[in-house]
């Protein structure tokens, strides 16, 4: 059987990177592998969950949530055993659950609301997987997990619209632009100068790559190399902190 997946390869980055930041800035406990997995079953099983709001197709879709939704639960009952108290992040993440189904009904999966919204419910995973180690939450946390990965993503969403959807849009290019320059030139100011070189790709890719005819595979390959040097100059930040 041909395993049913989400065909927003973007994602996969916006599942990995904010988690295992988190991780490193709380502390690796063994409870974080099956946090993991239960976190990567319960993506694979919103993306289902998600089409049946499209009223079509209802028990395939049904099928699926339910193959992966499960073992989901299962797993995700050792981060809740251990400290029971992560559910709020959980809880969290609903109402952007309910964002994406609203998009999703109205077949504008695409639509930038829909992809901002994607993008907290995915940092949102950061605070979790660092409060599970110590059941504490502090300002660092909150900067150089959640909002770095909030602000990372939020750019990598607009230079793929500028690349794709919108590339006949120059108003659109300027905004992807002044974002991804004010995003460097803001983390200098604040001194915060290694979260600055983490930015720079993507800046530069934002600028470098506007008008090229690449393929939407080819774009999605350089998005992954920047998304691996984000992520390993973040964790050298996040290392230098702890």
């Amino acid at each position: 059987m041909k395993l049913f997946l989400p065909k927003q390869h973007g994602a996969w980055a916006m599942l990995i990177i904010p988690f295992w930041l988190g991780v490193i800035k709380g502390g690796f406990i063994w409870q974080h592998i099956p946090f993991f997995i239960g976190w990567l079953l319960l993506y694979l099983a919103t993306y289902p969950m998600l089409l049946l709001f499209k009223r079509k197709k209802i028990s395939f879709y049904t099928t699926w949530t339910l193959l992966y939704m499960i073992p989901s639960l299962l797993f995700l009952l050792f981060p809740l055993l251990e400290r029971p108290s992560i559910i709020y992040f959980g809880l969290l993440m609903l109402p952007f659950f309910m964002i994406n189904a609203f998009y999703t009904s109205k077949n504008q999966d695409r639509a930038f609301m829909n992809d901002l919204s994607a993008v907290f419910a995915f940092s949102i995973a950061g605070l979790a997987s660092s409060y599970l180690t110590n059941g504490e939450i502090n300002f660092e946390t909150i900067v150089f997990t959640f909002l770095t990965s909030v602000l990372f993503f939020v750019g990598c969403t607009f230079y793929v619209k500028t690349m794709i959807r919108e590339k006949k849009n120059n108003q659109f290019k300027w905004i992807s632009w002044i974002y991804h320059i004010i995003l460097v030139f803001s983390c200098f100011s604040f001194g915060v100068w290694i979260v600055a070189l983490a930015f720079i790709p993507s800046l530069l890719r934002a600028i470098v790559f506007y008008g090229r005819s690449l393929s939407p595979k080819q774009i999605g390959i350089y998005e992954i190399i920047n998304s691996a040097i984000f992520f390993t100059i973040s964790a050298i930040q996040i290392g230098l902190l702890t």
